[in-house]
């Protein structure tokens, strides 16, 4: 009886692919909580991010040389960590690539505000980003980029007073994770902080309620305290609250 003769070399490689895969797993996930735990400079975190990344793309490049000369029936065990490899390394360098992705379509900021001629300026927590490289001045030059980005991002009217419309968006605040540092509806402002769960970036919000008529006028601006770009980050955090405003209202 004839059996067709394996090869040790594909399994190697086979083997080597799941490996490289999943050590890249576990690099890209230990990324966030090696900044956001242990103190690990944001720099050195996005560092290590990226080879990850690098790593989770070459597990895939070997797992499909390897899955190719593999056949089920005689290699079994070299196939099955072949596609692993593939499957872990094509999970693991989805959220880097399209961050990178959204990097490339995306403009460069990271100040969103629904008010750009008059932003709401940050009290209490402008004295809690202090030593965070993005100064807490909103910068001119995001307005254009925004308008063209998220035009959707306005101001929202509601048809209430300002004290209801104060009590709204502290409920909606609340209700969406944030803390909240400040509460003064004297002055019609509420500040909070969102923070990232994976790698903890923190991003200072000020709502800023006036009276319209006879209802209110809601501003938002969402600031990150690191990094060029927010990847859209802010623009969504507000509409998810001006959407939460809404329903309510």
């Amino acid at each position: 009886m004839f059996v067709r003769p394996t090869n040790p070399i594909s399994h190697r490689l086979a083997r080597m692919a799941f490996i490289l895969a999943s050590v890249a797993a576990v690099i890209v996930a230990a990324s966030g909580p090696l900044h956001r735990f242990l103190g690990l400079d944001v720099e050195a975190a996005i560092a290590v991010f990226r080879y990850g990344f690098y790593m989770a793309v070459a597990g895939v490049a070997l797992g499909l040389a390897t899955i190719i000369p593999s056949r089920p029936g005689d290699r079994r065990r070299g196939f099955v960590a072949a596609v692993l490899a593939v499957v872990i390394g094509v999970a693991t360098s989805w959220v880097p690539l399209r961050w990178f992705l959204q990097a490339q379509t995306l403009p460069a900021i990271n100040d969103i505000t629904t008010d750009m001629t008059n932003p709401p300026p940050l009290v209490a927590t402008l004295q809690l980003r202090r030593g965070s490289p993005n100064p807490p001045a909103y910068p001119p030059a995001s307005a254009p980029l925004q308008k063209a980005a998220f035009p959707d991002i306005e101001p929202l009217i509601l048809a209430v007073p300002p004290a209801e419309a104060f009590r709204r968006a502290d409920q909606a605040a609340t209700s969406l994770g944030w803390d909240v540092v400040a509460r003064a509806p004297a002055e019609g402002r509420l500040e909070a902080i969102a923070t990232s769960k994976w790698f903890g970036f923190r991003d200072d919000i000020v709502v800023r309620i006036r009276p319209q008529g006879t209802g209110s006028r809601v501003d938002i601006r969402a600031k990150s305290r690191i990094g060029e770009s927010d990847l859209g980050g802010n623009a969504e955090r507000i509409r998810t609250f001006l959407a939460r405003l809404k329903v309510e209202s």
